[in-house]
Parts: C-alpha cells; structure tokens; sequence
C-alpha cells in the first residue's frame, strides 16, 4: 500500500503562489518580457513624481537609467562567469572595452566608417566573444586563485594596449566623435538631448540578453555550467566536457559585455582607455555579489541599486551635507569614499547574507547546508539514512540530462 501511495503522480502545485511561480517557469520569455514592460512604464512615471523629482529632472534620471542598463548588461555577463561556472573573472571590463573600441572602429570619422547600429551591436558581441574564448583557452587548467590572477592580467594588459597604441586608438585621447544610432522605429532620433530614446533603447538590449541568457540557464550547458561550479571533478566524471563547457561561459560572459561595449560607445560618443579600469571589473563584480550570484533578476537588480548609489545618492549626499551646513563632512567628497562603502557593503553582505539580496534557490540551499545538518539525523528533507545530503548528485543527473522530478530551476 506503501509503495503504490508513494508511486501515485503529484500533484500541481496549490497555493497561488506556487501555480503563478511554476506558470512563469513554463512561460519564461513571455514573463521577461511582461515584467520589463511593468518595470519600464513605473521608471518612466515614476521620476516625474516626489521625491524622485525633487532629487533631479525626469530627462536626468532616464540618462541614469540608460547608463545603469550597461551595467546590468555586464553585471548579468559576470553572473554567468562567476555565478554559473563559478570562474572567478578579474578582467572583465577588458571586454566591455573591446566591445566600445570595436563600435568606435566601425562608426567615427576616425575610421572613416558609418555601418548601422544594430549589425554592429552583434559584431561587437561576437568580437568580444572570440577575445573570450582566447582567454579562456590557456587558463583551462588553472583554478581559484591562479585563474584570478590569470584574468586579472588580461583585464590590465587590454587598456595599457589600447593606451600605448596610439596609432590604432589615439592613445590617451581616445576614439571620439562616434557616430550616434540612426533613428530607429518608434524611437526617433538618438541626440544628446533625447535620453528617453536610450533608456527605451537599453530596455530593448537588456530584456533581449535576460531571455537569452535564462534560456542558457535552464538548458543542458547551465545545469552542466552549476555542476562545474559545485564539483568540476566530479562534473568531468559524469560525463561532462568540461573544456568546451567553461570555455562557453567564458565565450557568453564577453558577448554579453561586448553588447554592454556598443551601446556604451554609441551612447557617449567616446572611448579611451580610462573608462576600462580594473575599477569597472571590481563594481561589476560587486555588483553581482551584493544582487545574488547564479539570478539573473537578482543579479541585474543589484546592479541597478549599486549604480545609482554610486552616481545619484553619493552625488547628491554631498549637496544635503553642504545645504545642512554639517561640521567636519562638508568638506568629505563621498564619491572617493565609494569603494569603503562597497568593502563595507561586501564585508556585511558575507557575514548576514552570504548569498545575496535576492538569492537563487539552489544557491541558497548550498550556503546554508550546515543549518539543515544540525538537525536530527532522520528528519526527512534534511539527511538520509545513509549521511547522505537529499539532491547532492541533483546538479550531476541535470547536467546529463535527466529530468529530476520537483527540481525548481
């Protein structure tokens, strides 16, 4: 009786929440989509009311919301290095900087060339994505600290080129004058003084690259990409390549910052050396821990948060201090501060909440295994009779392929 109870099929899920949860997991473009659409319409009314308005203009706060797209995009590029594969990448910002200086290559009079925005757009991901699968190549065989080390060199030997070149870059002066988008349907025209058509415009990349990159998440190579994370030897045992696979998240991380590289270029009509620091790599990996390693909402929505932190609040506590006269802080530039705040911010972050504001599900579960050893030895759902952790080989068994039954993605 036993065991036709216990071969019976489940049932659906029964609280609204559960059924609504299971309905976007099932229709997951469609709900990227509709929410962007929410997000976008509440960003576009929401600078025209208090307090919003009282901090800056609405055209102000699209340009912030425009530039804070191009560090979602990377945030989200990061996320599949860091929180996917678990590779920890230095020298990302090397990327975002091959995917500007490939935008300025094609479209400014320094190169004599004007092609359209939107091929150029892929070109510069695809440009990003080789140089990312040329520095994945040789660090296959390194781990942890050394495959830090590795990329963090790359990320400084990128912009020290671009700097010494002055030939192919104009050096410290950079590439500027680049050509701006053509006029695009519903949008208009892309002018300095028409952020809304960019802030619409980075909406479109964003939503475009979150569907893309969730359908990699869900697919084979992400759950080969988690098992890799987990276990790269035992992944390997399973079956699982683990040259071509990290060598893909390396590939997709770089596409997504070359995305990030083209709109950036196009936006400010410049790139020099100086806009691709170690700097830019740090924030972006920030960024990703403080929003949660391995969601792509969570990680994207960290991004946001940290950005206008840094360019709007820091900004303007610098103004409330002066207007409110407040000894020994009117005198404090906040903005040299920011990186204290993030090592605040990081340190805080591991000690309350290692994984993040908004965690994924598996990830949750992997850093707050011991709470769920310490309790009793045969409590279901927390440790087997044999000692054995339920879902321990989950990532394994997905990652070749089979379906495991009440897995939430």
């Amino acid at each position: 009786m036993t065991a036709m109870t216990s071969a019976r099929p489940t049932t659906g899920p029964s609280s609204p929440r559960a059924r609504l949860q299971a309905f976007a997991h099932l229709h997951r473009s469609a709900t990227i989509i509709a929410s962007m659409v929410l997000i976008t319409v509440a960003m576009i009314l929401l600078p025209q009311v208090p307090p919003l308005s009282f901090i800056q203009r609405s055209d102000a706060w699209y340009d912030t919301f425009a530039n804070a797209g191009v560090f979602i995009l990377l945030a989200m590029g990061l996320n599949v290095v860091v929180g996917l594969a678990g590779l920890l990448d230095l020298g990302y910002a090397a990327f975002f900087a091959i995917g500007s200086y490939t935008y300025a290559y094609s479209n400014s009079p320094f190169s004599h060339q004007n092609l359209p925005f939107l091929p150029m757009l892929a070109v510069g991901a695809a440009v990003a994505a080789v140089f990312g699968i040329a520095l994945g190549a040789p660090t296959l065989r390194l781990r942890g600290d050394y495959l830090a080390i590795m990329t963090l060199g790359f990320g400084e030997i990128v912009p020290i080129m671009f700097l010494n070149l002055d030939k192919w870059t104009e050096g410290t002066n950079g590439i500027g004058g680049i050509f701006r988008p053509e006029p695009l349907p519903l949008l208009g025209e892309f002018t300095p003084l028409s952020p809304f058509a960019y802030y619409i415009l980075s909406v479109m990349i964003v939503t475009l690259a979150m569907i893309l990159l969730y359908r990699m998440q869900d697919s084979r190579i992400g759950r080969a990409w988690n098992a890799i994370r987990e276990d790269e030897l035992a992944a390997a045992a399973n079956g699982i390549n683990t040259v071509t696979t990290k060598l893909l998240a390396f590939a997709i991380g770089a596409t997504t910052a070359g995305f990030a590289g083209v709109f950036n270029a196009s936006k400010l009509t410049i790139v020099s050396p100086e806009q691709f620091l170690f700097a830019v790599s740090f924030s972006v990996l920030a960024m990703v821990i403080l929003g949660g390693m391995g969601n792509i909402w969570g990680v994207a929505a960290g991004a946001f948060v940290v950005y206008l932190i840094q360019i709007v609040l820091l900004k303007q506590l610098n103004g409330i201090v002066e207007n409110l006269n407040v000894p020994f802080l009117t005198k404090v530039n906040f903005l040299d501060y920011q990186y204290l705040l993030f090592g605040i911010a990081l340190v805080l972050m591991m000690l309350f909440r290692p994984e993040g504001l908004f965690p994924s599900q598996r990830r949750r579960r992997e850093l707050h295994i011991a709470d769920e050893l310490e309790g009793p030895i045969d409590e279901p759902g927390v440790i087997g009779s044999m000692g054995e952790t339920p879902g321990a080989d989950e990532t394994f068994n997905e990652a070749a392929g089979e379906d495991v039954p009440g897995h939430d993605r």
